[in-house]
């Protein structure tokens, strides 16, 4: 199996619709999934099969107990780490995304706690939107930059489309770079 074109990285969703239709952008994309506990919902075999999640099984889905383990288990690099928050000082289209990279997001009802915020100064990315706006659906933001990241790895022939519109991946990271 290829390497993931993007990590998506939920910390603490809420809500299991958001979380249901960004693990089918994933398996769509060739992301992979990774949830931060805890969530605000169950994800067992049967709550998928009760939810009609008939993907589930495809996606390359990784849990964490926490932020704390996550970073243990998978450090965001720079720059190949992005998190996403309304309090970003520049957009999406600003970030030279790569194969491989991080998309780090946060919990519906506050985004991402201010010590990652903190933390991550130089990796702050925002969507474009109009003032009076406070922020879009989780889902669909994760789904809009991950599109922008595969729009650039298209662009930058990290990746590449067929005849009909399909991704087509490199067998590894070294492959498309």
């Amino acid at each position: 199996m290829p390497a993931p074109l993007f990590h998506v990285v939920l910390v603490e969703p809420e809500i299991p619709n958001n979380t249901g239709n960004i693990g089918r952008t994933c398996v769509a994309t060739a992301c992979a999934l990774h949830l931060v506990h805890p969530l605000g919902f169950e994800v067992s075999e049967k709550a998928c099969r009760r939810a009609g999640l008939d993907y589930w099984p495809r996606l390359d889905v990784t849990h964490h107990e926490s932020w704390k383990h996550y970073e243990v288990a998978r450090p965001p690099r720079k720059p190949g780490a992005w998190f996403l928050t309304t309090k970003a000082p520049r957009t999406l289209y600003d970030a030279p995304f790569q194969r491989g990279d991080t998309l780090v997001f946060g919990k519906e009802t506050r985004g991402l706690d201010e010590s990652i915020l903190a933390a991550h100064p130089d990796q702050l990315l925002a969507l474009p939107m109009v003032p009076q706006e406070r922020s879009l659906n989780l889902a669909t933001a994760v789904c809009a930059v991950v599109y922008e990241g595969v729009r650039q790895l298209v662009a930058n022939q990290a990746v590449r489309l067929d005849t009909h519109g399909r991704l087509v991946l490199p067998t590894s990271v070294e492959d498309g770079e």
